[in-house]
């Protein structure tokens, strides 16, 4: 069932709606003028998105689902989020297509689908404000739908003791690694270095399936560079057991 969210005085709207029920939905306003997330779950569990944005969204998913029947599209995704507005206008979507689109690639939680955005959008100085106002927006509505796509894994912030003395170090034979606990979880930093020669019969089998997609992942970016980039953990001793 679809789902639509607003906030107060807030010239958008956001609907959450589900893969199944595009085709045969007749809600009017996902055929407006709106950027909108795509969902997908990857073969190995991990998640990954599609930002993308359209004059008639409802038209562009059509096409989505289209492109994937006729295998031009290679993704699944299951879920639909739409950001609309009375105000939105080609300009401005692709605006902010292109905004969004940088800040799920920097939070790095996700996998981001979308390769190409329209980077150098022109726009008066007044327009920018209100754009940014407006993403400001969408980060707060999706992270209350469940999606934390817009959020950093690590958040800096202001206060009594600098981030520095959170962070946790381990350097232990040919491992290397700097990481912080958070509300989530252990977060391990970029630039870790893993011990490679461990027993694999030491360790269990979900240590042992993390340490191969994790290399795995390495590998197609960087060759034979052993430098992870950030992720987390559940906790720091299951990082610790995976280094």
């Amino acid at each position: 069932m679809a789902l639509q969210t607003a906030l107060l005085n807030w010239s958008g709207k956001a609907i959450k709606i589900p893969r199944i029920e595009v085709q045969a939905s007749n809600r009017q306003d996902i055929e407006q003028v709106g950027v909108y997330f795509l969902f997908c779950k990857e073969d190995d569990d991990s998640d990954s998105v599609y930002i993308g944005e359209s004059e008639n969204v409802k038209e562009r998913l059509l096409q989505h689902l289209r492109d994937y029947q006729t295998d031009k599209e290679k993704y699944y995704w299951t879920t639909a989020v739409i950001f609309t507005g009375r105000d939105l206008n080609k300009t401005f979507i692709r605006y902010l297509e292109n905004r969004l689109v940088e800040i799920a690639k920097n939070c790095k939680r996700y996998k981001v689908l979308t390769k190409n955005t329209y980077a150098n959008t022109v726009m008066k100085e007044s327009d920018y404000v209100v754009m940014e106002e407006f993403l400001d927006d969408i980060k707060v509505v999706i992270n209350t739908l469940g999606y934390k796509v817009l959020e950093p894994l690590v958040q800096h912030g202001i206060s009594s003791t600098s981030d520095d003395e959170n962070l946790l170090y381990i350097l232990t034979g040919a491992a290397k690694a700097t990481g912080k606990t958070t509300t989530e979880g252990f977060v391990l930093f970029q630039g870790a270095v893993i011990n490679e020669k461990v027993h694999e019969k030491s360790v269990n089998v979900g240590i042992v399936k993390l340490r191969k997609k994790r290399t795995r992942e390495k590998n197609q970016r960087s060759g034979d560079d052993r430098r992870f980039t950030l992720f987390k953990f559940l906790s720091c001793s299951r990082f610790c057991t995976w280094l």
